[in-house]
């Protein structure tokens, strides 16, 4: 097993924008590598935002965006004259291909969220954006939040990636998702939880065998998000957050 602490992501900006970004692929602890993602899985901002910050519009190229939502709303505009609250009932996928741009605003209050970069498997694409409405479970079983076309997930990603994520309680005892050919790397979102007697803390992330750990106990009220990578999955660099590799 690895682990990546919350200390080792980057902290970025403060006050009403704050972003602590991760470079997945540092789960391996080798700063010889020439590539910080994990496979195409490229980058992943937990982000604070306080009410009344604005994202003015911007473009994005080459890269399957998805903003997972924990807490609160945020306004989604886009290029085409759509306007989305997006909220933990609401998710967003966005695929920007050749280009696309949109603006997010926070008008009812501060939010946390994931916004995760990923690299397709070709680069300009169509641009495609998604939405999902998803029921919020308390009762620790796990949600299929995106994935490739073949698992008829609520939002597509083109990439060979999977996308889960689970509320429980404390004591819970939940088995963790597999799939043939996808490695695992698990993010807490909040909370605290156990695996073969490793402890994880809130900004913590773990990577493993199928084979090390099946099940993961939490200690307190948790959420996880759960990612399912193929590592070896066909991905264009292109993209101007995902391509980049350090």
């Amino acid at each position: 097993m690895y682990i990546l602490k919350n200390e080792q992501a980057h902290s970025n900006g403060g006050g009403i924008f704050s972003l602590k970004i991760r470079r997945p692929g540092k789960i391996w602890n080798n700063p010889a590598r020439d590539d910080f993602a994990f496979g195409p899985l490229s980058r992943i901002d937990h982000a604070k935002i306080g009410q009344g910050a604005t994202i003015s519009m911007h473009e994005h190229r080459n890269d399957e965006i998805l903003s997972y939502l924990w807490k609160g709303e945020m306004l989604h505009k886009d290029s085409t004259g759509q306007q989305v609250m997006i909220s933990p009932a609401t998710h967003m996928m966005m695929g920007a291909g050749k280009s696309f741009f949109h603006e997010e605003s926070t008008p009812n209050g501060p939010v946390e969220m994931l916004q995760i970069f990923i690299r397709p498997e070709k680069a300009d694409l169509e641009p495609v954006v998604q939405f999902s409405n998803v029921q919020i479970k308390q009762n620790g079983e796990w949600n299929l939040i995106a994935g490739p076309k073949e698992m008829n997930a609520p939002l597509i990603i083109r990439q060979q990636i999977a996308v889960y994520d689970v509320r429980g309680t404390k004591g819970d005892v939940l088995n963790l998702p597999t799939a043939d050919g996808m490695t695992p790397w698990l993010y807490m979102m909040n909370g605290r939880a156990q695996l073969d007697g490793i402890s994880l803390e809130k900004g913590d992330a773990i990577t493993y065998e199928k084979d090390e750990v099946s099940t993961v106990t939490l200690l307190e009220d948790t959420t996880l998000v759960l990612f399912l990578v193929n590592l070896n999955a066909e991905m264009t660099f292109a993209g101007n957050f995902s391509g980049i590799k350090k």
